[in-house]
């Protein structure tokens, strides 16, 4: 097990709905869970979706919330890609490379839970471009 593991908590309005998308389709392991939550294992990280019943809209764009991973080995981000096509997971963005020929180049699809909930998942081409290469700033699809 990792030395330190990511926390995520989010909006959701049904828990066998949610079970479908993140187990079934993404994979992820479940684990303890209640009539209003329930923890999922996203590769060794702890998701926690919490019922609400506050009404859940879409978002206008990828930005500024989303959540996802960095994959550190493109053949993994491709085996993550062929089980969202497979078992027809909404695509909120197809895949795409980002910033070809540069430093920055990276995959990257985003998925779309069935409550708006946006997730990106990646792959950099040079691995110090996830925290480096400060001399950029282009970040993203945002232009400005």
């Amino acid at each position: 097990m990792n030395s330190v593991l990511f926390h995520l908590a989010f909006p959701v309005s049904d828990i066998e709905q949610t079970k479908a998308f993140y187990a079934d389709g993404l994979g992820c392991d479940v684990g303890r869970e209640s009539l209003q939550s329930v923890i999922l294992s996203l590769y060794g990280h702890q998701l926690v979706a919490h019922v609400t019943d506050e009404p859940l809209t879409p978002q206008k764009g990828i930005y500024p919330r989303h959540f996802g991973l960095i994959f550190t080995n493109e053949a993994d981000w491709e085996r993550l890609l062929e089980r969202a096509q497979q078992r027809e997971l909404a695509f909120y963005q197809q895949p795409k490379h980002r910033f070809p020929g540069l430093p920055l180049e990276h995959r990257t699809f985003f998925l779309q839970d069935p409550f708006y909930n946006l997730m990106e998942f990646k792959f950099y081409r040079q691995p110090e471009a996830i925290f480096g290469s400060r001399e950029f700033t282009q970040i993203g699809d945002r232009v400005g």
